[in-house]
């Protein structure tokens, strides 16, 4: 797990080394263990290392082939490279390392393009091969690992992340308008734009050759949500999907450095930590909980700290927590914004503290991101769109729904400053943009039920991965996510809906801003949601835990925001000269959040959304 940047001059002026090294300086936090860089004509690469596997020299990284011809920066974990490794070995080749590394590259020179498809685990990379002058650039399949580009000119730069591309000199900061009515709508980017205006975001599952002529893009992977046909047998299924998972989290317990996991009170952190425990006796474990003092409501019920301890008695971990209280958000707003860059999906900075009190007792950790994507835990959001004339008629409903921060009808008013430079955009159509094909026969319920999961994963679920990535790596800790196995994720995406999802049909009209409420209509109704995995958890995890209802990882911010926060909401937003006023309409804001300050409406997302933006534009002097 590291950090890399570089860049490659396309009309072969040569490269600056004293370029490179302010853009890896941008980034030593990804890489405290060691630093390495490579410069020949056009082309310069860097890398940060974080020593997780093989913590030896021979590690060092930019990584070469022996004859030379290929030269090699790569970030993340290929946890099969063992299994490669054998494989290649029998082909003649041999190795200097123990690292994943080292086999990612030579595998890359045996099987080219197609050796993504081989690799199981997260990456970003960027493969230089000297004979044909071209730069290859890739993304694991899902987007844990984020790899940011701009091309200008006849400059390509490229990095981990994108303050290493503004360190490079070869661009500045500027506010790209488009995207930020993209986030405005959705509070996430489903392009591969960023709000850096040139800057732009890999395509997970994705590649990029770069050439002296041109910059394509191929995809190699995506999601398939296909129910097979024919009849089922349901213990199978649990038993098959009890084997992948745990052969998953083993898999991805393979270092030299110690591993915790994250634990809250839910199926998904539970799971992953009861298994790795068997594993790692005393595994250390992480959970950060909220002084409920000042909440109110649903949010009462936000605290997850004494379930997890239950969890770690049992599983008879070493464990960790930490309370967050109102306060600690604008505390840490300037850190994390500086290493978000910008903000993507809900409240982050819980996360940046978890993050910061894994780091401190451990490199790695384990996660359980990726379960409700996977095995169907937004029953509310699914149900909204199941019943459809057509294709187009479901496209509606769901767009209509995931207008998280500012609906359509008052984006004109809110984007009045720039509107005249947006109004051309049609976010409907980067909406639907996200399915690059569907079922031409759409059916029955679970047909719009399978949608919705490969939307959610292509979307919601690529936010949560790069904000994750980048709020372990400000901290110098790899995170984990052994939902995201390959055999176990194609396992997932072929059962059918039904045994994830027990109310199929129902829609009822729900308030994303209030989790509490939604989650009872169906909880108390079927135990809704993940159906299959809570059977097949409920052998490694209490049975209270795995039929228990979901629970995001949020602060109580709709109460903080109106209370013990309402001073700072006012100073960032209210009084001397907000930059992201340069954009946004003041007045129509100002509306929209006193509605939130006086108790009528629960815009805790948008007040979240503003103050990140208004901090991003102070981080980084657009």
């Amino acid at each position: 797990m590291c950090g890399i940047a570089g860049i490659l001059h396309r009309d072969g002026r040569p490269a600056s080394a004293i370029a490179l090294k302010r853009m890896t300086d941008a980034i030593a936090h990804r890489g405290p263990d060691g630093e390495g860089s490579f410069v020949e004509g056009p082309l310069a690469l860097g890398h940060r290392r974080l020593a997780i596997i093989d913590l030896s020299p021979a590690g060092h990284q930019p990584m070469a082939t022996d004859d030379g011809r290929y030269v090699f920066t790569y970030n993340g974990e290929v946890y099969n490279f063992n299994e490669l490794r054998i494989e290649l070995e029998a082909k003649g080749y041999c190795f200097h390392s123990r690292t994943d590394s080292e086999v990612v590259l030579k595998a890359l020179v045996e099987w080219g393009r197609d050796a993504l498809k081989r690799f199981n685990g997260m990456f970003a990379f960027a493969l230089w091969d000297k004979r044909e002058q071209t730069l290859l650039l890739a993304r694991d399949r899902y987007g844990i690992k984020p790899l940011y580009y701009a091309s200008v000119g006849n400059v390509c730069v490229f990095g981990s992340e994108i303050k290493a591309l503004l360190a490079s000199n070869e661009l500045t900061a500027g506010m790209n308008k488009q995207a930020l009515q993209e986030y405005l709508t959705f509070q996430n980017f489903f392009t591969d734009q960023t709000l850096f205006d040139g800057v732009h975001l890999l395509p997970a599952g994705s590649s990029a050759l770069v050439s002296r002529e041109s910059i394509s893009i191929e995809r190699y992977w995506d999601y398939d949500f296909t129910e097979p046909e024919g009849s089922i047998d349901e213990a199978e299924l649990i038993e098959e999907l009890d084997r992948l998972f745990q052969q998953a989290v083993s898999r991805q317990l393979v270092s030299d450095v110690d591993v915790g996991a994250y634990l809250s009170g839910g199926i998904d952190s539970g799971s992953v930590t009861a298994i790795a425990a068997k594993e790692l006796p005393y595994i250390k474990s992480f959970t950060c909980g909220f002084d409920l003092n000042s909440a109110s409501g649903v949010e009462l019920g936000y605290d997850e700290r004494a379930i997890a301890e239950y969890m770690s008695y049992m599983f008879k971990t070493e464990h960790y927590e930490m309370v967050l209280k109102a306060g600690d958000m604008e505390r840490v707003m300037p850190r994390l914004a500086w290493h978000i860059e910008e903000p993507r999906v809900g409240q982050s900075y819980p996360n940046f503290y978890a993050a910061q009190l894994a780091s401190k007792f451990v490199k790695v950790v384990l996660s359980g991101t990726g379960g409700d994507e996977l095995f169907g835990g937004y029953p509310w959001r699914y149900y909204r769109a199941v019943v459809n004339d057509n294709f187009e008629s479901y496209i509606d409903k769901y767009y209509g729904f995931w207008q998280r921060l500012i609906p359509n009808k008052l984006m004109p008013d809110v984007l009045g400053p720039i509107w005249n430079d947006v109004s051309h955009v049609n976010t409907r159509d980067i909406f639907r943009g996200v399915f690059a094909s569907h079922s031409a026969s759409l059916t029955r319920p679970e047909d719009y039920i399978n949608h919705s999961l490969y939307f959610e994963a292509k979307t919601f679920l690529h936010g949560l991965l790069v904000v994750e990535d980048k709020l372990s790596m400000a901290h110098s800790l790899e995170t984990r996510v052994p939902f995201l196995d390959n055999d176990l994720v194609d396992f997932a995406m072929k059962l059918p809906a039904r045994l994830k999802l027990g109310n199929l049909g129902d829609v009822v009209r729900l308030n994303e801003n209030e989790p509490g409420s939604k989650t009872a209509k169906y909880f108390q109704k079927t135990k809704d949601g993940k159906l299959i995995l809570r059977k097949a958890m409920e052998r490694h995890i209490p049975r209270k835990i795995a039929d228990a209802e979901k629970q995001g990882f949020s602060a109580p911010d709709a109460s903080w925001f109106k209370g013990e926060s309402i001073d700072y909401v006012r100073k960032k937003l209210y009084r001397g000269h907000p930059r992201i006023f340069e954009f946004l309409n003041k007045n129509t804001v100002h509306t929209l959040v006193n509605e939130h300050l006086e108790g009528r409406e629960n815009r805790r997302l948008l007040i979240w959304s503003l103050l990140s933006l208004e901090k991003m534009l102070e981080s980084f002097e657009f």
